[in-house]
């Protein structure tokens, strides 16, 4: 059985602590709770004890368990550490490395992967402070996922809202390489349409490559073309799982989505979301990646760059194509800067997709507002119009709902 610990921050936000541990223990996930002082104003230590059905951590001071260094041990024991709801406060000191008490020492003893659901308002999440510890964080390996968008308890809105338990339960079995259980329906949001009762998985923006604490390699995929298509799915009555790198876009009404960093972590959420009806893999992975360095890479005086050994990625586009569950329809994305369509029919042919829709990015499309592109099938190229993302988006979600049709 896998086990996470939970550190359950202060917010209004902490109440969903509850119906996480919940739907943890209903996936079989183990769960050991660490409530902060502040969370506890929110959340009682019994309720979340008698959901996770262990004890509930709230203190350094205890001695039995400090005397056999009861802290390094519960650091270390589960497989995943995570931060529900991630305040402000709990983002600034795991940025900065203090250890004032249970909870923020944890995070600075444990050698396991940490996971961050953010929860504050909007005007602290857009803070220059905090969007700085979240890129120190993501650098230094944290996964922090993009918190939802919406009305807030203190009556503003905007993006800030604790992502949704089921959110952040797909995002720690895609952390813990687990299976995802079959999603419940999503209510389209206009209704029921041509792919109501489809599943559609849908992957976008960019992966970040760690080379050191503070750098990575990347690229300039701003994910809107993405998320938009994964909105006009919804739109058509899908249910759709969007597996998103890290962009600051709010997530589109009714799709589900799981915040990945790494092209590593992508191709896990991309198998563990399986079975699907059609996948549209827009998202720009990185092909390679560095055995990241475990400080950071300093100039040694000879004025040569320091020597970085490149290792190729996973292959998520062919991977999935050639799976066992391979969904009916995939689309893959090929964006180009010379021989746009020789690329992208050779890319077709070399990955197994079904479909490439393929770009010029020599411009300013990546995170521009429109898109020229060709469809490249079985049959031939079909070459669209310059339109707005959103109706690139719009036009492709009608294909694939013919195609699903067919």
């Amino acid at each position: 059985m896998k086990r996470i610990l939970l550190i359950v921050g202060g917010g209004i936000a902490a109440y969903k602590a509850s119906e996480l541990v919940r739907l943890a223990r209903k996936a079989g996930i183990g769960v050991t709770c660490v409530l902060t002082e502040a969370g506890s104003h929110f959340v009682t230590p019994m309720t979340l004890a008698a959901l996770s059905e262990n004890q509930v951590h709230t203190t350094l001071w205890d001695l039995k368990n400090e005397t056999e260094m009861g802290h390094i041990e519960l650091s270390r024991e589960a497989d995943l550490v995570v931060v529900a709801p991630a305040t402000a406060d709990l983002l600034a000191k795991m940025a900065a490395g203090i250890a004032g008490d249970l909870a923020t020492t944890l995070l600075l003893a444990t050698d396991k992967p940490v996971l961050a659901a953010p929860a504050m308002n909007v005007r602290m999440w857009l803070h220059p402070a905090t969007q700085r510890n979240v890129r120190q964080l993501r650098a230094d390996g944290v996964t922090v996922m993009e918190p939802d968008e919406g009305p807030m308890a203190c009556g503003e809105f905007g993006p800030g809202r604790l992502p949704e338990p089921d959110r952040i339960l797909a995002a720690i079995q895609a952390a813990l390489s687990l299976p995802a259980a079959p999603a419940p329906p999503v209510e389209p949001r206009n209704g029921p349409g041509p792919l109501t009762g489809r599943h559609i998985l849908v992957t976008a923006g960019p992966t970040h490559e760690p080379i050191d604490p503070v750098r990575y390699i990347a690229n300039r995929s701003s994910g809107r073309q993405g998320f938009a298509i994964a909105g006009a799915l919804a739109t058509l009555g899908a249910h759709v799982t969007l597996v998103a790198g890290p962009v600051t876009l709010a997530t589109p009404p009714g799709v589900n989505r799981i915040d990945i960093e790494t092209a590593q972590e992508m191709a896990n959420a991309v198998a563990a979301a399986l079975p699907a009806d059609a996948a549209v893999m827009v998202a720009a992975v990185a092909d390679w990646r560095a055995e990241p360095a475990d400080r950071k890479i300093k100039k040694d005086g000879s004025g040569a760059p320091p020597p970085l050994a490149l290792v190729e990625n996973p292959d998520i586009l062919a991977l999935l194509a050639a799976s066992p569950r391979r969904p009916r329809l995939v689309v893959g994305f090929a964006a180009e800067t010379n021989d746009v369509l020789t690329h992208a029919t050779a890319k077709r042919s070399r990955k197994g997709a079904d479909w490439i829709v393929a770009n010029d990015v020599s411009g300013d499309v990546m995170g521009g507002e429109a898109n020229t592109v060709h469809l490249v099938t079985a049959e031939g190229v079909e070459s669209w119009e310059t339109l707005p993302k959103e109706q690139v988006a719009e036009r492709l979600a009608a294909r694939i709902a013919e195609a699903l049709a067919g």
